[in-house]
């Protein structure tokens, strides 16, 4: 099973639980792309685009996590020619109408009518400073897919305390040995 992990903006590194996931699926002999999309801090919807549509056509992942904008450029991806994934986790989202003028160029995002993953999961905090509760779940019921809350975890990121995440790690983990 081959992995795309898609930072937010300004990039996931270490501590942050992407990194982490990324050396664990790595270590234990997976196939992972945790690559650095151009500009992270600044970011440009279509240079991302553009970058992310070559890694999936290279790379051709089963799974992709995505975390924060990586969830808005992965609903502007399902609008592009791109193959349909295996599983898709969408964790900690923003809001589709997020006012943030650096990402100005991803928003507002429609939702896509097609996710383009067989399997899909969103991940939420209830304290998350860029999304509402009550959006994430209509985001979750809109697609009819599971959304699991975590309580008081911020933006699910090594500012909120997620370094090494084992929930997620063992849920891909158990997706790589069902394949």
């Amino acid at each position: 099973m081959k992995t795309l992990i898609l930072h937010g903006w300004g990039g996931s590194d270490s501590p942050h639980w992407q990194a982490e996931l990324a050396a664990t699926l790595a270590g234990d002999y997976g196939t992972v792309s945790f690559p650095l999309l151009d500009n992270c801090h600044f970011p440009s919807k279509n240079r991302w685009i553009k970058q992310v549509k070559h890694i999936l056509e290279e790379f051709k992942p089963d799974t992709v996590v995505c975390h924060s904008l990586a969830n808005s450029l992965w609903f502007w991806l399902c609008e592009e020619d791109i193959e349909p994934i295996q599983n898709l986790y969408m964790v900690a989202p923003p809001s589709l109408n997020c006012q943030i003028d650096t990402l100005k160029t991803f928003f507002p995002v429609q939702m896509p009518k097609d996710l383009k993953a067989t399997n899909i999961e969103m991940v939420v905090s209830d304290t998350d400073p860029y999304i509402t509760i009550q959006e994430a779940t209509m985001i979750a019921e809109h697609y009819a897919i599971p959304c699991t809350v975590i309580s008081d975890a911020g933006h699910i990121n090594a500012d909120s305390g997620y370094g090494k995440w084992e929930w997620i790690e063992e849920k891909i983990q158990r997706k790589r040995d069902d394949s």
